[in-house]
């Protein structure tokens, strides 16, 4: 019957081609959906990865600068960084915004890093090309997702900077890529009100008959003008260091929130990526539903085709189990070209999306099960019409 299921085959190879192919296609798809998320987490770890950070330690009561607005004072790194166990502290700002790049906009993650080198936290680990900043103004590291070069001038908020240095899978979790400049640019950049709001502000604190006093008055225009605050600080521990103790201790003495890396990443993966994963289910879950219509479809047009074969095969004593056995062959085929067509296209393709795609061999064996398994659900109403044949239409006019 292996070779019955194959000469029917053989004879019907154009229905079987091209439904492989759009079936395929949609295989891709599915492939490409899954790489997707992959890609969401494996953008956040690698997030995390490239702080250098054990410890993230942000506003009380906030999941952190990643999921949710965070704001501290930018001197309690010199508290922190004098705690036991501690072996570097350092501010660091994150601002996801448009940056303009000569007649378009750059959707980034702009990062403000503190005043350091190489192996500071919130510091680019590596450059591919160009150096890192060694000015305290108006110099930028960008990953190369971002389509800058070195030499580029972009313009973030009221002021221009200079590409002096290129990295790679420095991205958000959202995978937009990261600028990095420094910091004090970065809070300017986050913090800072435009002229207008200023003056505003000024004259309305000007007004006000609690703070006629002129001294008291410059110490408030002094403090609107400067920006003190940061999203979070990076912390990095002695290699002896005991994580959880250490953040408990930093929380106890600062009255902060203080995340482990194995906690953001549960920030990162269980509520930013949440949402865009049961998306993605429903997605697949659609997909595989229209994959198993358009298989149990062409299968059951293939067997009403043959109809009369089939009753020959029953008046000659073929049992049902060989005729039921074909039909699951045949699908089981259409599903193998259809699988092997969608890991070409999603092979090819996932290159060209605008997100990152990481396509796991677990997943591509995962889905080669899953594909056959609808195919052969699916395979179950053709069989059922075709055991339903009557061994007298071999003989019928």
């Amino acid at each position: 019957m292996i070779n019955l299921a194959g000469r029917d085959i053989l004879h019907a190879w154009g229905k079987f081609v091209f439904t492989g192919i759009g079936l395929g296609l949609l295989i891709g798809v599915t492939l490409v959906m899954a790489g997707v998320y992959r890609g969401m987490v494996d953008d956040a770890k690698v997030l995390l990865e490239n702080s250098g950070a054990d410890l993230w330690v942000v506003q009380q009561d906030t999941i952190g600068p990643y999921a949710e607005s965070s704001s501290l004072y930018d001197d309690l790194w010199r508290s922190i960084r004098s705690m036991p166990g501690v072996a570097q502290a350092a501010n660091v700002t994150y601002l996801t915004m448009q940056v303009q790049h000569e007649t378009h906009d750059i959707r980034a993650m702009v990062t403000g890093i503190s005043v350091g080198g190489p192996g500071t936290p919130g510091w680019p680990p590596s450059l591919v090309a160009g150096r890192q900043i060694t000015r305290s103004h108006y110099e930028a590291v960008a990953d190369l997702s971002s389509g800058l070069r070195l030499g580029d001038r972009l313009r973030i908020r009221r002021n221009d900077y200079t590409v002096v240095g290129l990295t790679r899978r420095m991205v958000s979790s959202n995978g937009d890529p990261m600028i990095f400049i420094p910091l004090r640019d970065a809070q300017e950049a986050q913090f800072l009100k435009d002229n207008d709001a200023i003056l505003q502000q000024r004259r309305r604190t000007a007004e006000n008959p609690a703070f006629q006093h002129p001294d008291v008055l410059q110490h408030i225009f002094a403090l609107q003008s400067n920006n003190p605050f940061v999203n979070a600080i990076l912390v990095r521990l002695e290699p002896t260091s005991d994580v959880d103790r250490v953040a408990n201790s930093i929380h106890r003495a600062q009255r902060l929130t203080v995340y482990t890396r194995l906690q953001m990443q549960r920030i990162l993966v269980g509520k930013l990526i949440a949402t865009s994963a049961r998306q993605i289910g429903m997605f697949l879950v659609i997909l595989a539903t229209v994959s198993a219509a358009i298989v149990a479809f062409i299968i059951y047009t293939l067997t009403l085709g043959k109809i009369r074969e089939i009753a020959v095969l029953k008046l000659i004593g073929t049992r049902n189990r060989t005729i039921s056995a074909m039909i699951m062959q045949q699908a089981m085929t259409l599903g193998t070209i259809g699988f092997v067509v969608g890991k070409i296209s999603a092979t090819f393709s996932a290159p060209f999306f605008p997100k990152h795609v990481l396509l796991e061999p677990q997943d591509s064996i995962a889905g080669f099960g899953a594909v056959l398994l609808i195919c052969l659900l699916s395979s179950l109403i053709a069989i059922h019409a075709a055991l339903q044949v009557d061994p007298a239409e071999a003989i019928g006019g």
